[in-house]
């Protein structure tokens, strides 16, 4: 019989945020055409989140406490989640409301193995979860980790969860690095990165996609992709731009994403573009799903992301697969995404000198198109894939041994 999968991961595609942690859905669905698998998909809560909802109409929206995406069952047990200083409980209350559902998918169709997305606080969670529940636990660190490691408390709940994990992966090696610095053992941590949906990405006549966005066809375009947060960076981006039309007159810059679970820069950015007299130069599309993001980038020339903080960016790659090069900050595994000169340019995060350099270079640069799609297709899915399924069956493997010995 074939390892049955608790997926854990509060972060995950729903009706009212579907564009959040599509990552993970990208990942583990394709992990569900060979093993069966069921989500937990925690949600955050408080008595008074509704109150807050009157004036942040964005804030935890509320979402179905079950509900079959692909064949596959999600559901959303609530958490209590206190804001500020409190949120150091969320593993804590986290794992205490997953326990019964756990228990319940347990009865119903068993659990081999519980996989959880981030090292904190789902990772954490995971660890109780496999410990009162007497499962091995995978935990999978996608970048967030680096930030929590710097705050005391979280530190040591991340420690811990590294610590009681059966096996770590790292979606980049510079957080594999990490997990060692944080002292988990070599033999136990594997980077398994992200990987890219072929048959969604690949490009489209240029000419065609311009006209389908209402885009010059013979002007300079830029392109972005995703949450309209803070960390994205696209604010550093449109802080370039007044200075990059002066030497190429007639550039575009074209926005796609919206609101996330971290925040809505949208109105920010908007008015941002209008104070800096570029707002007829920035198409907001707003979010697409992405069976529709190859139209805006076969329609664009360059990918640019200012991210402040990253693990492995999948966006870079679905980015290359449509033929483009990318502009990105050296934070998080962007250099091992773009790990070479033809692929694009990093430039190091705050310099906004070197950026707007950076981009005018990948603007006049005769890139070999073709190498850049080549590069996207020996990073698909199907290898990532193998090395999961082999995992959470080689751990499976070992839990029924020792149950029988």
């Amino acid at each position: 019989m074939e390892p049955r999968v608790l997926v854990l991961s509060s972060l995950f595609p729903s009706a009212a945020l579907p564009q959040a942690g599509l990552f993970v859905r990208e990942r583990m669905f394709r992990v569900a055409r060979r093993l069966p698998i069921v989500v937990l998909a925690p949600q955050p809560w408080f008595p008074f989140q509704g109150f807050v909802r009157r004036w942040r109409a964005d804030y935890r929206p509320p979402k179905a406490a079950f509900e079959v995406q692909d064949g596959v069952r999600v559901l959303r047990p609530r958490f209590l989640a206190l804001p500020a200083v409190l949120r150091r409980c969320d593993g804590f209350f986290m794992a205490l409301a997953c326990l019964r559902p756990a228990r319940q998918v347990a009865r119903e169709s068993g659990v081999d193995v519980i996989d959880a997305h981030f090292g904190y606080p789902d990772g954490y969670a995971a660890t109780l979860l496999g410990r009162w529940l007497a499962v091995p636990v995978t935990i999978t660190l996608r970048g967030t980790e680096p930030a929590h490691g710097k705050i005391p408390a979280l530190r040591h709940r991340l420690v811990r969860a590294l610590r009681h994990a059966t096996r770590v992966f790292a979606v980049a090696d510079s957080l594999h690095r990490f997990a060692l610095e944080l002292g988990a053992p070599p033999d136990k941590v594997r980077v398994v990165g992200n990987g890219v949906d072929l048959d969604k990405f690949y490009p489209m006549p240029r000419d065609e996609a311009r006209r389908a966005l209402d885009l010059p066809v013979e002007s300079p375009v830029l392109i972005g992709v995703g949450g309209l947060v803070e960390r994205k960076g696209f604010h550093r981006v449109l802080d370039c731009l007044p200075s990059l039309a002066q030497r190429f007159p007639g550039i575009r810059y074209v926005i796609v994403g919206g609101g996330s679970p971290e925040g809505d820069e949208t109105a920010a950015l908007r008015a941002q573009a209008q104070t800096l007299g570029v707002a007829d130069r920035v198409l907001f599309t707003g979010p697409l799903p992405p069976d529709r993001l190859r139209q805006p980038l076969s329609a664009c020339d360059v990918f640019v992301l200012a991210t402040r903080n990253e693990g492995w960016a999948n966006v870079f790659l679905e980015a290359m697969a449509c033929g483009l090069p990318v502009v990105t900050t050296d934070v998080g595994g962007n250099r091992e995404v773009v790990c070479r000169e033809e692929l694009g340019t990093v430039v190091p995060f705050g310099d906004a000198k070197a950026l707007e350099d950076a981009i005018a270079g990948a603007l006049e640069a005769p890139w070999q198109r073709e190498a850049i799609i080549a590069y996207a297709r020996e990073n698909t899915w199907d290898r990532r894939i193998d090395v999961l399924v082999d995992e959470f069956r080689s751990l499976a493997r070992k839990r029924q041994a020792e149950a029988l010995a």
